[in-house]
């Protein structure tokens, strides 16, 4: 049997490096899981994919190949991408009785066309009726709540897992935009880096991921915390406990937010004049995991002068986007990046 050949819902997706998040019209947000999939060498078929893949990492045999087939904000590995959309998918249709869907993906802005054609197809596959593509940068602004529709300049920042995505958007198109590579995993490499240097001692990434969650921060804390973690001394090799503080953190990410910074100063710098004055009138809007790092709204806002605000559920803002978009769809249309791919297309 099909695996949507039951009741039609519409669904929305964050395709994201770190994450995928699936939307359900009527249900909200009712998938949450890593961009991690394990696929048997052998027969090349799923072995686990989000939560449990993610477990794998690092720990397979030589049949089980564990991976993350989105690497910076792009589509590193196709085939392994379409397995894990698939499955993920599957998952959903299966528990709420969905069928032949209309599907609208947030996908990493500046994709080329083989990787949208293997986003579309792993859909079309599993049964959608329909898939839609939408650029990060424009569902984030509008699950932040911005009238991207309007003749009014907003700026957006999207610091997900692969990529910073900074957009200026205006009358439902992204005016001037600019990617880069600094965001959520190369943090976490700062602070294995910060680590390794100042500790004399190796952690993993899943620790540093930790410490920029717990201790995190772009500007001073009122009260300093700390947190206790386990390295391997360089050394001797041997285990040893670490205290860090909230202000090594500072230290830490001190160089990739001043990236992230300069991203959004270089994007202002190009933008029309007419634009960039709304801009100071509305704001600078953060989204996505890295918006979360206590006080960079305010080091922001001290830098460029320009007042800066958290989104709100920032890591939720693509996926809310998309079902925003659902809700709204003839009205939204125009913002979405191509015309449907239908299911008789696919065959044809």
């Amino acid at each position: 049997m099909n695996l949507l050949d039951l009741s039609s819902k519409d669904i929305g997706i964050d395709l994201g490096t770190a994450n995928i998040l699936i939307t359900l019209r009527g249900k909200g947000i009712v998938l949450r899981e890593p961009s991690v999939v394990a696929i048997d060498q052998a027969t090349s078929e799923i072995v686990a994919t989000g939560k449990d893949a993610k477990e794998m990492l690092g720990r397979t045999p030589e049949n089980i190949r564990a991976v993350r087939p989105m690497k910076d904000g792009v589509i590193a590995d196709l085939t392994a991408t379409e397995l894990m959309l698939r499955n993920m998918l599957r998952k959903v249709c299966q528990k709420y009785n969905v069928g032949k869907p209309k599907v609208i993906v947030g996908v990493p802005f500046g994709i080329n066309e083989v990787e949208e054609r293997a986003i579309q197809t792993a859909f079309l596959q599993a049964g959608a009726k329909e898939v839609y593509l939408i650029d990060e940068p424009m569902a984030s602004a509008v699950g932040a709540g911005l009238n991207v529709l309007e003749p009014n300049g907003k700026l957006i920042v999207d610091i997900g897992g692969g990529t910073t995505e900074v957009a200026v958007i205006s009358l439902g198109g992204i005016v001037v935009s600019n990617s880069i590579k600094t965001a959520g995993n190369a943090f976490d490499e700062a602070i294995v880096s910060y680590i390794k240097r100042k500790e004399n001692a190796v952690i993993g990434l899943g620790a540093a991921e930790m410490l920029k969650v717990e201790l995190g921060c772009a500007m001073p804390l009122v009260t300093e915390t700390t947190q206790e973690i386990r390295g391997r001394d360089i050394d001797d090799g041997l285990p040893k406990n670490i205290t860090i503080t909230s202000k090594q953190i500072e230290e830490a990410l001190k160089k990739p937010l001043n990236e992230v910074i300069e991203a959004i100063i270089n994007t202002l710098s190009i933008t029309p004049p007419e634009l960039a004055s709304d801009i100071m009138q509305n704001g600078i809007y953060l989204a996505g995991g890295g918006a979360l790092i206590r006080n960079l709204d305010n080091l922001i806002a001290q830098k460029i002068g320009v007042k800066t605000y958290i989104a709100d559920s920032p890591l939720e803002c693509v996926v809310i986007g998309t079902g925003k978009i659902l809700e709204n769809f003839e009205k939204m249309k125009p913002i979405l990046v191509n015309r449907a791919y239908i299911h008789e297309k696919c065959n044809a």
